[in-house]
């Protein structure tokens, strides 16, 4: 009978016991406030793991009748089927929130803030709201720049140009993006697809013509520019952007695959033609451009913008803010839109000449098609470049440069009555075959710097290694607040990719300047790596309203992000001094 009576005890007593496991909703989810100035307010929360808040939950009341609390900025959240409230955003782990203030006093002012949330177990209980209270002290907004998205005053380059999308009229805003596009089409992002389309045309042969070279290139760069345009609008709503997610060995490699096997095709080992039949049935609309062919070659456009140019730059960056502020998908893809254009407008150009100056036929039109062969295995190697062993990307840049110089005489003689045109090439084929060997021997020495090939002989294989920035890695949002919060020196936060190629002309060009390596030793050295963009990676750049790198931010001594002051796309050292200059 005892044992009877212990089993009953232990049955009633066991769903208390399992429903002590659960958090108090005060430890589950955790505040903090801070002011970014004095005009802004960031509020943290830090989530227990497998409990989560919902995104449509949160509301905010102050105590004081000084101030008037605007709508708050909320990150995007993930997706969830709520058992209580159906389909629902909710927030894992931690949510960084933004809140505008409206002042109506100068000066410092001390502030208590009301928090509304709720959130839920993945264990099966939901909490009634929960109501916390936090305490602060907004600076004086006279003495801080204002954090307001779209400040043009005070705002970064990319909050400045968001503003202008907001403030300017529509054919002005599409002037500046197409100039934006125009600026951006000799950047590192952009050049590689030079030899694709220009080894597109150069696969017409006999048929290239100024009016073909531009129907080819023209339907490159519509899907170039609406790809521009309808990724743009989907990050700015989603706050993702989708050329992130394609960065990674498989996708790189597969691309890098197809522009190999287009690169055989000019060698002459096969020829990619349409079917038999249907070149009958098309033969009268040879003067023309296909319908398939337009249609691959548009397609390809489309893939070499998401691939090829991942990098973001601030024009991009302020379309993107723009449009996840207003939501005005028009206006924003419109002007996306232009900046594609812009960026294609150079790839007309060389589509129109391309068509127009390659030889017809004989020898010369087969020494063409295989420079541009050459040129697509080279857009291939740079592709696949970030997910390879640096010595292997020496490698392969050496083969390149050492086995078509052979094919240009380099270590033939030349006959006795040369003409210039043979002098030239065997010079260009002589500087190839010294810069490939330099490569080759380098990467068996050491080196890893395609620009210092020879490091390794002098004994500086780790010059780049040793000279490289002492940045700590950060990996997530919890990592960046505990730092800031221990920092007594203004803070740089890098945001970096493995993919990102302005990111490594950051690195090789202005972060290894004398001059800015001496002024930011008084600098603490943040990095966040974002090439595999995870959870973590989306969250930092969601809570700075980055879409992807490069990106800069700054921050001062008490851990206060100088929100008029970061930096979006490559700058060169002299631009970066100036702008490091107004540090405090």
């Amino acid at each position: 009978m005892t044992l009877y009576r212990l089993l009953l005890l232990l049955a009633c007593f066991l769903p208390l016991a399992q429903a002590q496991e659960f958090l108090d909703p005060a430890v589950a989810f955790q505040p903090t406030a801070r002011a970014l100035d004095g005009q802004t307010i960031e509020i943290v929360y830090r989530i227990a793991d497998d409990y989560y808040l919902y995104r449509n939950k949160f509301r905010f009341a102050a105590d004081s009748e000084a101030v008037t609390l605007g709508p708050p900025v909320l990150p995007k959240g993930k997706e969830k089927d709520d058992d209580t409230f159906g389909k629902m955003e909710v927030y894992y782990q931690s949510v960084s929130i933004r809140l505008p203030v409206t002042r109506m006093s100068s000066g410092e002012l001390p502030l208590r803030l009301t928090l509304t949330s709720q959130g839920c177990a993945d264990g099966g209980i939901c909490y009634p709201p929960q109501q916390q209270t936090v305490a602060l002290t907004l600076p004086d907004p006279a003495t801080t720049p204002s954090a307001a998205p779209g400040d043009d005053s005070t705002g970064d380059e990319s909050g400045r140009i968001a503003a202008m999308l907001k403030n300017a009229g529509f054919w002005v805003n599409i002037a500046f993006f197409f100039a934006a596009g125009l600026g951006l089409s000799l950047t590192p992002c952009v050049l590689p697809m030079i030899p694709i389309l220009s080894g597109i045309i150069a696969g017409q042969g006999q048929r290239a013509s100024h009016a073909r070279g531009f129907a080819l290139a023209l339907a490159y760069v519509q899907g170039m520019a609406l790809t521009y345009a309808a990724a743009g609008v989907a990050a700015g709503l989603t706050g993702t952007l989708l050329s992130t997610q394609l960065q990674n060995a498989w996708v790189l490699g597969a691309f890098a695959l197809i522009f190999v096997l287009l690169s055989l095709s000019m060698f002459g080992f096969y020829q990619l033609q349409l079917p038999t039949a249907l070149q009958s049935r098309l033969s009268a609309e040879s003067g023309h451009l296909r319908g398939g062919r337009g249609l691959s070659i548009f397609l390809m456009g489309a893939l070499s913008a998401l691939i090829v140019g991942p990098c973001v730059a601030a024009p991009l960056a302020g379309g993107l803010l723009y449009i996840g502020q207003t939501g005005d998908a028009l206006l924003g893809g419109a002007a996306l839109y232009a900046m594609g254009l812009g960026m294609g407008a150079p790839l007309i150009a060389v589509g129109v000449a391309g068509g127009g100056l390659l030889p017809k036929a004989g020898p010369w039109m087969e020494s063409v098609k295989k420079a541009f062969g050459v040129l697509l295995l080279a857009t291939a190697l740079w592709l696949v470049t970030p997910v390879l062993p640096a010595a292997a990307v020496m490698l392969g840049w050496a083969v390149l440069l050492i086995l078509p110089a052979i094919y240009l005489h380099a270590l033939d003689p030349l006959p006795p009555q040369a003409k210039g045109g043979q002098r030239f090439w065997k010079g260009v084929g002589i500087v190839m075959l010294l810069y490939g060997a330099a490569l080759l021997l380098g990467a068996l020495a050491g080196s890893r710097d395609p620009l210092q090939p020879l490091a390794g002989l002098r004994g500086g294989a780790t010059v780049s290694a040793t000279t490289r920035l002492p940045f700590e890695k950060i990996r997530s949002l919890a990592e960046l607040d505990s730092r800031l919060a221990a920092t007594d020196r203004p803070v740089m936060l890098d945001f970096y990719a493995d993919w990102c190629q302005e990111c490594k002309e950051m690195e090789k060009l202005t972060f290894a300047n004398p001059a800015v390596r001496d002024k930011l030793a008084a600098f603490t050295l943040l990095q966040a790596d974002v090439t595999a963009n995870n959870d973590d990676d989306k969250a930092l750049l969601a809570r700075f309203q980055l879409y992807g790198p490069p990106g800069i931010l700054f921050f001062n001594a008490k851990g206060q992000q100088i929100t008029s002051l970061r930096i979006v796309g490559f700058q060169n050292a002299e631009t970066f001094l100036g702008n490091l200059a107004r540090v405090d």
